[in-house]
């Protein structure tokens, strides 16, 4: 089947239901902060984020608006500008689920699932605490080993969604990431994909030798909207962070009542 093109956000949003798994990448890697504004708008609720591996303004923007149910993260920071005020504040207050995990455990969970396999196994976690707090993490002995070897399984994770903004997309559908390789991991192990782009680009991504190898193709691809600068006020590229906008997001949200008037000042954007 024929990429049918890009489509407008709103539409190509309606991809991500009430309950939805929705993978997230970390600030570095592409963060969807207009898409993650319209779905705050929609008023989409009880979704269930894995971020690979961490997450900042992106998942507290959606814990503070009261669409997430359920995180399964690394960690969740403003970085430089403090903890996430809304995440710190639903977890002392218990109104959302944490799944407390390692980046190299989110990791192995996505992709056991890209492989179409189970569960992933790895030692990293032997010794840790984190083994008491997922009763779906499983200890076994080595099954290829002499015996008293030990090793984690990582139950395969497939989120519904992979939701991510890339620099660019061509018309066959392919979406160039560039080195970050988590996204293509993502979309690998989701069910359906995201995009946000920059721009379109004029010709074949996967013709070009220069950027074949960075290229996401078509296949792992549901939809694509194009979206200009569509991570503000994080980085992207050669942008950097709004650091004004920033310091005065945790500044707001510090407070249940500040959160709410930042809400209803940039959803009115």
């Amino acid at each position: 089947m024929a990429f049918p093109g890009p489509t407008e956000l709103d539409s190509a949003l309606r991809l991500i239901e009430d309950g939805a798994l929705v993978a997230i990448p970390p600030d570095y890697a592409g963060v969807a902060m207009a898409a993650t504004r319209a779905l705050i708008r929609r008023g989409v609720r009880g979704l269930r984020l894995v971020c690979v591996p961490q997450s900042g303004l992106q998942a507290d923007m959606l814990i503070g608006a009261g669409t997430v149910a359920e995180i399964e993260t690394a960690a969740v920071t403003l970085g430089e500008y403090g903890l996430a005020p809304r995440f710190t504040a639903a977890i002392r207050a218990g109104t959302v689920r944490i799944r407390d995990a390692t980046c190299p455990a989110i990791h192995a969970g996505l992709q056991a699932s890209e492989k179409g396999a189970p569960f992933s196994a790895m030692r990293g976690l032997i010794g840790s605490d984190l083994l008491k707090v997922r009763p779906d993490w499983r200890v076994i002995d080595n099954p290829f080993g002499p015996g008293d070897d030990p090793v984690a399984l990582i139950p395969a994770i497939r989120p519904d969604v992979a939701l991510f903004h890339a620099p660019m997309a061509d018309a066959h559908g392919n979406v160039w990431v560039g080195k970050r390789r988590e996204l293509v991991t993502m979309a690998h192990a989701a069910a359906d994909t995201l995009v946000t782009v920059e721009r379109l680009y004029d010709g074949d991504l996967l013709a070009d030798e220069t950027l074949a190898a960075g290229t996401l193709p078509a296949l792992y691809v549901g939809h694509i909207a194009v979206v200009p600068e569509g991570t503000w006020p994080i980085r992207f590229g050669t942008r950097t962070t709004d650091a004004t906008h920033m310091a005065e997001y945790a500044e707001m949200a510090a407070t249940e009542a500040g959160f709410q008037r930042y809400l209803a000042r940039e959803l009115a954007r």
